[in-house]
């Protein structure tokens, strides 16, 4: 069974919704300052697509869990990309090196806390992902031979893309 547009656009919703407001509030109790909102839509609607594009079956947990690691990973460096910088106030300002110029960029970096933290909500987000995945695809199975027995269970089913 495959998964109507209306059923993938809910679905890719609901993971790039979870994947963004797990990123940005991992950030701001790191950082200090949550990402820009422009940050958060960017983000938003590259998992938006990309989740559109892989929602066409049901996924494994597994396959829930590789996805939300890259995308928490993705997520992390676009929104590093995104933080306003304290000592950037001024467009293309340098400081002296031992090489000559280069311009000033502090990075968030990946410390072993960050990388664990990162996981950890991956996966509980990937498990809690996989069950609402589950229930799902459950209520479409379930509700396909309901089309089959009367005309408002076919208006449901159409809807939902069962059919």
């Amino acid at each position: 069974m495959s998964a109507s547009p209306a059923v993938r656009s809910l679905r890719a919703a609901v993971f790039a919704a979870v994947c963004v407001l797990l990123a940005a509030a991992g950030h701001g109790l790191a950082t200090g300052a949550t990402p820009p909102l422009w940050a958060d839509g960017a983000g938003f609607l590259v998992v938006f697509g990309t989740g559109w594009l892989l929602g066409g079956r049901e996924r494994s947990l597994s396959g829930i869990g590789a996805a939300m690691l890259a995308t928490q990973t993705g997520l992390h460096l676009g929104f590093d990309l995104a933080r306003p910088r304290a000592g950037m106030a001024m467009a293309g300002m340098t400081h002296m090196s031992g090489h000559g110029m280069t311009p000033m960029r502090q990075t968030q970096a990946m410390t072993p806390h960050a990388v664990a933290a990162h996981v950890v909500a991956a996966l509980v987000a990937a498990w809690w992902l996989r069950r609402g995945e589950a229930a799902l695809w459950s209520l479409l199975r379930w509700s396909k031979p309901l089309a089959n027995s009367s005309k408002n269970g076919e208006n449901f089913c159409w809807a939902a893309g069962v059919l």
